[in-house]
């Protein structure tokens, strides 16, 4: 390049100081509790000029504690981790980092939950069966400060403003009900709930009576049936 600028010199032609620019790297910290996941996501990233996998983190706490202490310019994070994690973990994040870029990698393939970590602070939202396609472009893209969404989460962020759909009641839920709601149809008692969410076991049931509530449901067969049919439920790896 050196030599090239040079000969323009020589040749009375001005250096052209956008010939070949070099495209700045992105440091990315991977957050995901399974080996496999975080493997393939570096095999997908590996040998991208522009993209630099700098760290990784295997649970909620583990994610917090390299986001303090790593240099990075992106978190793709896992929404569903051991631990902290989900909308309370991004919330968290965003507190303390409130200009990090977040991109959030699921097997949810529903918009809720989508929308859920949009509105907590995630510039992106990508589905891992999507990633082997579209990780480099959403990764550049929210780097770059812009957002990484589709149609249909957006669509969706927009509806979010307007009332609650009764055909959807799981809607009108807070983001701590529903993130309460999606340990009780995977099984979880309510004292894991409150390990798993840092709540007292008063506060975890007195989430799942507001559940009932809102969603009209009398138990929790109920709420189970509701949540495989809207899609709701996580396959389990």
């Amino acid at each position: 390049m050196a030599n090239f600028a040079l000969a323009q010199e020589s040749a009375g032609v001005p250096p052209n100081t956008h010939c070949c620019p070099i495209a700045p790297m992105t440091r990315i910290l991977i957050a995901d509790d399974h080996t496999i996941m975080r493997e393939g996501l570096k095999r997908i990233l590996d040998g991208i000029e522009d993209i630099q996998v700098v760290a990784e983190a295997v649970d909620g706490f583990d994610t917090l504690e390299k986001v303090r202490n790593t240099e990075f310019d992106v978190l793709l994070m896992d929404l569903s981790m051991p631990g902290r994690s989900g909308v309370d973990l991004i919330r968290q994040i965003k507190d303390e980092f409130p200009k990090l870029p977040i991109l959030i990698l699921t097997m949810h393939e529903e918009e809720q939950y989508a929308v859920r970590a949009i509105r907590a602070g995630a510039r992106g939202y990508l589905t891992k069966e999507s990633a082997g396609t579209q990780l480099v472009t959403a990764l550049r893209k929210v780097a770059s400060g812009r957002p990484y969404i589709s149609i249909e989460v957006a669509e969706q962020l927009a509806m979010s403003a307007m009332p609650a759909d009764d055909s959807q009641p799981h809607t009108s839920l807070s983001d701590r009900e529903f993130e309460v709601f999606t340990h009780l149809v995977k099984g979880k008692s309510i004292t894991e709930i409150g390990e798993i969410l840092h709540l007292s076991v008063k506060t975890v049931s007195t989430h799942k009576t507001r559940i009932m509530q809102k969603m009209n449901m009398s138990n929790l067969s109920d709420l189970v049936q509701y949540a495989v049919a809207h899609h709701l439920l996580q396959p389990q790896a």
